[in-house]
């Protein structure tokens, strides 16, 4: 994927041991364990409730002039996913919480000096 060979890695892996230690190694990797296992988790979820979402909106009625086409249809189903799937993880990583919390300030004040 990113052209490492053996060598490399086991570099990596020796770096990584000096730097956190024997010791803390088996808790890293049950965190970073649990950390994939959460997102795809959400991913999952996140997935489920966009398909779900996607069955209500195509069946629903069929008024044909008034509906959006099937792509508008698609668009809003992704961009509801992806907002949904963005909130989830700014509420668990709280850094990010705040960063964007700050962001969203720093766009409101930008708003009112335009």
């Amino acid at each position: 994927m990113f052209g490492l060979g053996l060598p490399e890695i086991i570099v990596i892996a020796i770096i990584i041991l000096l730097i956190f230690g024997a010791k803390r190694l088996p808790i890293i990797g049950e965190s970073l364990g649990k950390t994939v296992k959460e997102i795809r988790n959400a991913k999952k979820e996140i997935s489920s409730i966009g398909k779900s979402d996607a069955k209500k909106e195509v069946g629903g009625s069929n008024e044909s002039e008034d509906q959006p086409s099937e792509s508008d249809r698609v668009d809003t189903v992704q961009k509801k996913m992806t907002k949904q799937f963005t909130d989830k993880f700014i509420e668990q990583i709280p850094g990010i919480k705040q960063a964007k919390q700050l962001k969203d300030k720093a766009d409101k004040i930008n708003k009112i000096i335009s």
